[in-house]
């Protein structure tokens, strides 16, 4: 049975019976308690799908935990200029409630997972098959929860027991430290991999769960965010081997971004997040994790935030212009475009007459004269990725919690590009590196790279890799935050720099002018040019911790960002120089 089809009403609280004054006492034996809840396989299994449906929230993918880090990323701007404003300029106040909605849901994961993890026990040579599948999935899942509150918040509170809950102090937890924090992510994911069953093993059961493939891809994540590029090098060449499972590169670039079961859970996908398609849904859209609705739409918001106002979207974020000039830098060895351009931004190219679905936005058909913008005041280009427009399959954009895209969270091309990375910091370029990076870029149909254009340059390699290959792989995707944090790039002048450029876009609703190259040296003079990065405050890489947490908690303190205090001596080795490619 697919996980995501199902229901949502699933444990929300535990109840408890009163007694009533009588001589005889009779309890409910349907009546789930405190005492009785948990001590079989049926109700973890209930606390399973719970936590699955806690990271499928408001705060953590269905809208504002994925594109949080996505408009901190330089392939991203706020084209509303409104929502997402703080976050987008890197300098969100502590009071910003918005700030807090991913702390929050993902606390509501966590609890979830460490009740369940908890009534396991620690002995794993005792669990069964199906009760190391549980506490197997819970820890991975507490793993990715404290993987997006280090990232984004750089000081959670870590709270792994659930009897901590048993007293009113374990409730007013402090702030761990960021080494603390991130070894707590690696021996969750660590732990998961020995227990979860393989996507093979695991068959139809794995579609949509967490499997050892997804923990080992989190894992090699989590140890590059401290530069421990041996260790993940080790893990993910396992996942190239077959270690945990088979893995590809899908044919078809766009094959990652549709909805139904012809595309989603394929054999690129090492985790998604699970959607309902549209139609097959609910009516209820549940913005925050306390609701529990058997009528809820099980879809994301994503789309809405991408989707252009003329489309019926909500027109917050839109690509960069740096993005689309650099898609259009490099043709396919055919002399064509680049194709993930296709499914990344909707602009308007001939080319694009004869492809796939074609120059069309939803249904309204795209000319030269007349491309379409993602903002009726301040243009923008818009993102097509985890949108429907490019599918064909409907007139406007799904708004509110109802699109059924499932949102790939790590996919076999980021195993290769990541190995590729790690290859390069550890031995420098080798043709082991090239040939992972060509695996992906022969998808596109682009030339191979050779070894000898790096001459043993592991500094262009990286740029290579940072600023070419990975942002036309997975650009406007979830996780370029998380790199600009662990490359240092805030940190560097140069880096900075190079980032502000990128992040330089114009706002207008001049739809002929929105492809446009833009030059940050003209951010000032041309008062329609600006650059998010050039309002970044030190310790802002960072969201701070809303001060209305802080008051509820005498025991946690701010982070930097609370502090706009700097993290330059936090780095853990230098940041690569910028290379002229």
């Amino acid at each position: 049975m697919k996980l995501h089809k199902i229901s949502l009403a699933v444990l929300v609280g535990l109840g408890t019976l009163a007694s009533c004054d009588s001589k005889l006492d009779v309890s409910n034996p349907n009546q789930q308690t405190t005492a009785t809840f948990g001590n079989d396989v049926e109700s973890l299994e209930e606390n399973v799908i719970a936590a699955y449906n806690h990271i499928r929230m408001e705060g953590t993918y269905a809208r504002v935990g994925y594109t949080l880090d996505v408009c901190r990323g330089d392939e991203v701007w706020n084209s509303s200029q409104v929502w997402y404003m703080p976050f987008d300029d890197l300098n969100a106040p502590f009071t910003d409630e918005i700030g807090q909605w991913s702390w929050r849901d993902w606390y509501y994961t966590i609890n979830v997972c460490n009740y369940t993890i908890t009534r396991c026990g620690e002995d794993n040579s005792v669990l069964s098959e199906t009760m190391k599948r549980i506490k197997g999935q819970m820890l991975f899942l507490r793993g990715l929860a404290y993987y997006n509150l280090t990232g984004y918040y750089q000081n959670p509170i870590l709270i792994t027991d659930y009897n901590t809950y048993s007293t009113l102090d374990g409730l007013y937890g402090t702030n761990s430290t960021y080494d603390e924090a991130w070894d707590q992510v690696e021996k969750d994911f660590a732990e998961a991999m020995t227990l979860l069953p393989s996507r093979d093993a695991g068959g139809q059961w794995a579609l949509g769960r967490a499997t050892n493939g997804a923990a080992a891809g989190y894992y090699a994540r989590a140890l590059m965010m401290r530069h421990k590029y041996s260790e993940a090098l080790a893990v993910l060449k396992d996942i190239i081997g077959g270690k945990y499972g088979h893995y590809e590169l899908m044919k078809n670039y766009g094959d990652n971004f549709r909805e139904g079961s012809a595309y989603e859970n394929n054999a690129e996908s090492l985790f998604e997040i699970q959607y309902l398609d549209y139609g097959s849904q609910g009516t209820d859209d549940e913005w925050t994790p306390v609701n529990t609705s058997p009528n809820a739409t099980q879809g994301h918001a994503v789309e809405s935030n991408f989707g252009p106002g003329d489309m019926g979207g909500w027109a917050d974020l839109s690509a960069s212009p740096w993005l689309y000039q650099l898609f259009k830098s490099e043709k396919t060895t055919s002399g064509s475009l680049d194709p993930r351009l296709y499914w990344t931004i909707g602009t308007y190219e001939p080319e694009w007459d004869g492809f796939e679905y074609g120059n069309v936005c939803y249904t309204v058909p795209m000319t030269a004269d007349a491309p379409v913008v993602t903002n009726n005041n301040n243009g923008g280009l818009p993102i097509a990725k985890n949108t429907n427009l490019r599918t064909g399959l409907y007139d406007k954009v799904v708004t509110g919690l109802h699109c059924g895209i499932n949102l790939r969270m790590m996919r076999y091309s980021d195993v290769l590009l990541r190995a590729a990375e790690c290859e390069n910091e550890v031995n420098g370029p080798t043709q082991q590196a090239i040939d992972w990076i060509n695996q992906v870029r022969n998808r596109a149909g682009l030339a191979d790279l050779k070894l000898a254009d790096f001459s043993g340059n592991a500094d262009k390699l990286f740029e290579q890799i940072a600023n070419v290959e990975r942002p036309k792989e997975f650009g406007c995707e979830f996780g370029r935050g998380f790199d600009l944090v662990r490359w240092g790039f805030f940190y560097s002048a140069d880096r900075l720099q190079q980032i502000k450029e990128h992040g330089t876009f114009r706002r207008t609703n001049d739809k002929t002018r929105v492809k446009e190259a833009v030059s940050y040296s003209e951010v000032g003079v041309d008062p329609e040019l600006k650059s998010s990065y050039d309002s970044w405050i030190q310790g802002h890489e960072f969201f701070p911790i809303y001060q209305g947490t802080l008051n509820d908690n005498p025991n946690l303190q701010g982070n930097s960002a609370n502090k706009s205090e700097s993290n330059a001596d936090k780095l853990y080795g230098p940041v690569h120089p910028v290379v002229k490619l």
